[in-house]
Parts: structure tokens; sequence; C-alpha cells
């Protein structure tokens, strides 16, 4: 199984280092900032071998190129987005599967924040690193999408199994979780999310991961199917993506 370490990154942000025991093969995910990356790296014993960039957003690669020049990690991220990847070493794009020592992730492609988005699929090891296309209880903006790209782009990740572990891009759970409650007043699933979320805040602790069963009960960004949530947006006879581009709408204002 893969060891994930979640390193706190800029003001909200994780990057995520996911070390194969057998392999000693060691990737980031997303490092905005290498300081904190090869603070992690001196901490937890390893040596990076691998760079991973699920989009070409300054605070998903800003520590590319440092971590390439002291360690000589390969980067890895989407292809057709190659020419703002710094650094990129190898392109991929959905089919492709990255091998990280013995472990290997498939491809996603998932736009809509940005137009070249990907995710990396551990299926064996019941994980997913989701940038900022999935949130928990959330969802990134629509930067250079649409909201029927998004909806897509969830809605693929949400068909993922249920046991999936989602490492997403930031720790905006709380605040995402206060915004769904509003839309979807009556989910008593959510509710429960939301309190067990303040808890760990409260604390000072990660909220990441979540699961994919998780934000199939609680993200309202894939719930368009909710009466609760149709009836809050008064879209009881909407599109799926119709309810769903308000819903995000909505999230933009609050």
């Amino acid at each position: 199984m893969l060891n994930i370490h979640l390193v706190p990154c800029l003001r909200d942000n994780y990057a995520y280092l996911v070390h194969e025991p057998q392999s000693n093969a060691v990737a980031i995910v997303d490092p905005s900032d290498a300081a904190p990356i090869f603070a992690a790296l001196k901490q937890h014993k390893l040596t990076l071998t691998h760079i991973f960039n699920t989009h070409h957003h300054w605070d998903h690669t800003g520590g590319n190129l440092d971590l390439k020049k002291e360690t000589g990690a390969k980067i890895t991220g989407p292809k057709l987005d190659a020419d703002r990847i710094p650094g990129i070493d190898i392109g991929v794009a959905e089919g492709d599967t990255v091998e990280l020592g013995r472990a290997h992730a498939q491809i996603l492609d998932i736009p809509a924040h940005t137009k070249h988005h990907i995710a990396f699929w551990f299926g064996d090891d019941n994980a997913v690193f989701t940038g900022d296309t999935m949130f928990a209880m959330g969802c990134g903006r629509l930067f250079e999408g649409t909201p029927a790209q998004m909806w897509k782009s969830l809605n693929k990740l949400a068909a993922l199994p249920g046991e999936t572990r989602v490492y997403c891009g930031h720790e905006y759970t709380l605040s995402n979780g206060k915004f769904a409650v509003t839309v979807e007043p009556n989910n008593a699933g959510l509710r429960k999310r939301v309190a067990e979320v303040e808890r760990l805040r409260a604390d000072n602790k990660p909220t990441i991961p979540s699961t994919i069963a998780q934000e199939r009960e609680t993200n309202p960004f894939l719930r368009a199917a909710s009466r609760d949530l149709r009836t809050t947006l008064g879209m009881l006879d909407a599109s799926d993506v119709d309810v769903f581009a308000e819903t995000r709408k909505r999230k933009d204002s609050f």
C-alpha cells in the first residue's frame, strides 16, 4: 500500500508525498512551494523521484523547478497543457497509466477548472488526487470551462469506487460545508459531516482525505438529483446541468 503524507503549503494548499515502499519511489503531487516539500522529505527520510501536476496553476506547480533541480525528479502533467507546466518531462492524458514503483495510476481527464486538468487515480490503493476539480463538499471554480464540462468531470470522479480516498488541493472543507447546508438543509448526512469537520478544524486538524462515498452523500455539486436541493433553488424541473450551474453560481457569491 502507498504511504501518503499531507504537506500543508501556502495558506490553505495541500501537496501530497506519495511513497511506494517496495521500490522506495516517491512522488509529490502539486507542489506549490519547494520549501515545505524539502522539509517533509527530510522528516520522513525520503528521496523524491517524481513530481505529479494535476493542472497548471502556480499554487500547484510553483515548486516544480526547484525540486527538479535539487533531486532530478521527473515531472508528469497534462499533455495538452505542457506549455504551462514548468519543467514538464512527461505529458499524459486520459487512458494513460503512470507508474510509481510498483504502484500505478490511471489518468482521468477532468476539465473545467482549467482546460486540461487531470486526476491521478491509484485504483489498487483506493486513492485519487483530484487537484482543484473536486474538493471535500465542493468543486473548483470554472475558470476555463463550462458547467456541462464540470458536471461531466465531477460525475467521472463520483463513479469511482465508494471507498476511494479523495485527496484534493485545498483545505476548503469547512466553508464548503457551510455553503452546502444552505442549499440542501434537510440532508442529515451532510449536517453530521459538517459537525465532524467543525470539530477537526477547531483542533487544527486536516479534513482530507474524504471518500467518494462521502462526496456522493454530502457534496452539493454531485447532488443535482436531490429534491431538497432543487426545491431550495426553485428548479424542480430543470436539467441536472442547469441545477449544477445554479449551485456553482451561488457558491461563487457565498
